[in-house]
């Protein structure tokens, strides 16, 4: 009893210290709420600031104002078919520092774009690159009469097709007030790597930026100390150093972490470093660094290897908006999105092609996905967003970050660096992606556009590395050398970081190897030019090639498990995105491979988890016969006539057993298992074995009949099966959440989806109805999708069309706003469950 007694005492004191000391670092203040909110018609940035703003509109960010307006087919496809425009905003606050002992900056974590910004009239600075992170000192121009600061942003997305994709618009990610000491430790201010790492005890190095902005010099003792996960203490060290008025200096504390719980993709362990300054006793700053502790490791011989484990990335590539959200994605609806792909196998994440928010790569790290972080996706040339090849014409509504890469480049690389390079999943950075296409007469280089080759797609050379090397050189000067160029941008990361490496994603990898861009690069990234990695490692043996974009094919995932050096491939694309759909309407996105925009599972998704889960596994999807595939007369076999049913993601199978008498129907099973059987109302329609199966998708072509449809395979006692059945007519909506209780934070989500069934209760995917939420309480209405890539119908509403017999509502919390929730769905004839939600 008395030692149990104890161990409470000494877990009480823990927690005390550890409240202290986090308690001590409340320097970082939410500054999301009670901004307004106007969009204007001119681009002229105001002359009188701050603005008249009693009659905007009231709002809170993270804030995307183009997901707020109707598709519309007159604009661009190449970012989803919504607006741009000018947009202002405006937050009142009083003066949250004593001016003269202590300081303040204003933190944004992404604006798009071409954003200007002003404390009380007087410029602050701006930001045209919509992707990184910004900050600014307001200090000196703060009140110190007692009246209220007013804090203007001007935002310009009149060129609102100046992505290849959807961008958003506005101040879509999280605003943060940073109040100080004068003297403190800068944002950004720490860097933590672990140059030494065994069972028994890690090496911990932490270098801390501490910088004087009073009128003397400095005396202070620089205090760090480590805690665990369980908050536990686990390391401490203390320097005293000086710092003069108007310096900063840089110190390095050598830590040590005994028995190290190591971030790996299982067991994603964090630890955070708590660095407090202390001058004449008292603690004037605090800084919170939360970090992993892990090895990485690549080689051009075996691979990857993360804490000396060899692992694939299995990854894929999204972008940085969130459906029906647009750009200002919601923690909780990534939080959904990277569980669903964790859950299909995925690992790795290309943020492609752009910095993504602070709050994405806490989650990877918090989840245990590694991540490559890219940067640009223009260099010094523009690219024609509706095509994706180098600028075809100008065009106002076109012209994008091109315009400001000369000025703004190293800035806006070095900010997103400094943000992210503490965090543990992050393990490569990416300088840019298909960048060749953007620079005059590279491609040729190549050889694979000469008169007469069939194709540049994925197609072994015609000529040899030293023909490509002597076209390089015959090339006539030009402004920008892509070479020069990439140099420098891997330089500035080096900079910053050399724990990582650096790649680029090559769209001509065999050009860029003859021009010298790939010598630049740690890790050259090939997309997708998979039959190109034993050419170019034949006349580049020093080189260390790997996937940084696929198309989703066998030969893709092959080519990693029989070449060592193959460690990674990055699916185009993870989850559907708005834009890419130039002149595609009423398609608005790209149909990705394994979620689509409302987070729904597609049939990509068993396709995927059959190869990269190692777990038995098998899924049926069906739908109709097609010209691309034929049936064997004799053996009732489904022959593959098109090439392109050798990617996974190119299925349009569907989970249903609904079909015409005696239809002609295909059976798609996705199975690891070597061999599966098909079965339709207990009677068995054979065996097929993933030998004969070149894209490892067993087939069945079967007539039509109504009943059950199951696949079952395995070995004794460790079958699996799946069913399908076929349904009636949907009698009922049935409402199901991911959440029942939300903090009333204002920022926690809960996911209620809507689902046809019939009398059985079975999911009706075959039919769709209009239908209509009612939400009755004290909560957020973000919007609603049915997930389909053809879907124009307005987001932010509470009624729709469904999809496959289904919608998703995404409800979020209001701040301090309590109580239970109530979620019902009407449409005619058809009855609905009520869902309940309680903000506490």
């Amino acid at each position: 009893m008395r030692n149990q007694v104890v161990k409470r005492l000494i877990s009480f004191f823990v927690l005390l210290i550890v409240g202290n000391a986090i308690n001590a670092q409340e320097r970082t203040h939410d500054f999301n709420f009670d901004w307004k909110f106007n969009l204007v018609k001119d681009t002229k940035i105001p002359a009188n600031i701050p603005l008249e703003d009693a009659k905007w509109r009231n709002i809170r960010l993270p804030h995307d104002w183009s997901v707020e307006f109707s598709f519309d087919k007159e604009l661009e496809g190449a970012t989803g078919y919504l607006p741009g425009g000018v947009g202002l905003y405006q937050k009142h606050f009083k003066t949250p520092v004593d001016v003269k002992n202590q300081k303040a900056f204003i933190l944004f974590d992404g604006v798009y774009n071409n954003a200007t910004f002003w404390l009380n009239g007087k410029k602050l600075g701006e930001n045209p690159y919509g992707y990184s992170p910004t900050y600014f000192d307001l200090t000196n121009k703060l009140k110190t009469d007692g009246s209220e600061n007013i804090l203007t942003v001007h935002v310009d997305h009149s060129r609102y097709a100046d992505g290849r994709w959807y961008t958003g618009s506005g101040i879509y990610r999280n605003v943060k007030l940073i109040t100080t000491d004068n003297l403190h430790i800068p944002i950004w201010g720490t860097y933590v790597t672990t140059p030494e790492i065994t069972n028994a005890k890690a090496a911990v190095k932490l270098e801390t930026k501490v910088k004087n902005d009073g009128g003397k010099r400095a005396k202070f003792t620089l205090s760090t100390k480590i805690y665990d996960g369980n908050n536990v203490l686990v390391a401490n060290q203390e320097n005293t150093s000086r710092v003069s008025s108007g310096k900063e200096i840089a110190i390095t504390q050598n830590l040590e972490v005994l028995n190290p719980k190591l971030w790996d993709l299982d067991t994603p362990h964090m630890y955070k470093a708590i660095t407090e300054v202390v001058c004449n006793g008292k603690v004037v700053d605090a800084y919170t660094t939360p970090f992993g502790i892990r090895t990485i490791e690549h080689s051009k011989e075996q691979g990857f290897f993360l804490n000396g484990k060899p692992t694939f990335a299995k990854g894929v590539c999204i972008h940085h908006d969130g459906g029906l959200v647009g750009a200002a994605v919601p923690k909780g609806v990534w939080r959904r999105r990277i569980q669903a792909l964790k859950d299909a196998g995925v690992n790795a994440i290309r943020t492609s092609h752009n910095p993504f928010s602070e709050e994405f790569y806490d989650l990877c790290d918090e989840m245990g996905i590694l991540v490559q972080a890219e940067i640009f996706d223009e260099f010094d040339n523009p690219k024609d967003k509706r095509w994706n090849m180098q600028e075809r014409e100008p065009d106002y509504i076109t012209e994008g970050y091109t315009n400001h890469f000369q000025k703004w480049a190293e800035s806006d690389l070095k900010r997103s660096i400094l943000r992210d390079r503490n965090h543990p999943a992050i393990f490569e950075w990416s300088i840019g992606n298909e960048i060749e296409w953007t620079y005059e007469h590279y491609r040729h280089v190549s050889g694979l556009w000469d008169p007469g080759a069939k194709s540049y797609w994925n197609r072994i050379p015609n000529i040899s590395a030293k023909e490509m090397q002597d076209r390089y050189k015959a090339l006539p000067d030009r402004k920008y050398k892509l070479t020069e160029t990439a140099k420098r941008l891997a330089g500035w990361v080096k900079e910053l970081d050399l724990s990582r490496p650096v790649t680029a994603n090559l769209i001509i990898p065999v050009a860029s190897l003859a021009s010298g861009y790939a010598d630049v690069l740690d890790i050259v990234g090939f997309s997708y030019q998979v039959n190109q990695y034993d050419w170019s490692k034949k006349n580049y043996p020093n080189m260390h090639f790997t996937g940084n974009e696929n198309a989703g094919t066998w030969e893709e995932w092959n080519s990693i498990i029989e070449d060592p050096m193959i460690y990674s491939m990055y699916m185009w694309t993870g989850i559907d995105y708005m834009g890419e759909a130039n002149r595609k309407w009423p398609n608005k996105g790209w149909d990705g491979d394994i979620l689509d925009f409302t987070g729904f599972k597609k049939e990509g998704w068993d396709h995927f988890k059959s190869i990269w889960v190692n777990k038995p596994h098998v899924s049926v999807g069906t739908y109709p016969v097609k010209d691309s595939l034929m049936v064997d007369e004799l053996s009732g076999k489904v022959k593959i006539q098109s090439a392109k049913f050798l990617k996974w993601n190119n299925s349009r199978a569907q989970k249903n057993w609904n079909y015409k008498k005696g239809q002609t129907v295909i059976v798609e099973v996705p199975t690891n298992l070597h061999k599966a059987e098909l079965l339709l109302n207990g009677k068995s329609l054979g065996w097929r074995s993933l030998s004969g199966s070149p894209d490892r998708i067993l087939r069945w072509a079967v007539p039509f009949d109504p009943g059950t449809l199951v696949a079952r395979g395995g070995f004794d006692g460790h079958e699996v099966e799946y069913e399908l059945k076929t349904t009636s007519e949907p009698v009922a909506i049935k409402l199901t959440t991911d959440k029942t209780s939300l903090d009333a934070d204002g920022y926690q989500v809960a996911h209620v989806v809507a689902q046809l069934v019939d009398k059985d209760g079975l999911a009706v995917t075959t039919e769709n109805v209009k239908l209509s939420f009612d939400v009755e309480g004290d909560i957020k209405v973000l919007g609603v999708d049915n997930g389909a890539l053809d879907n124009i119908q307005d987001y932010q509403t509470n009624s729709l069309v469904t999809s496959k017999g289904r919608a998703l509502l995404l409800v979020q919390s209001l701040k301090n706003k309590k109580g239970a929730v109530i979620i019902k769905a009407t449409s005619p004839k058809l009855k609905s469950n009520l869902v309940m939600i309680e903000a506490k």
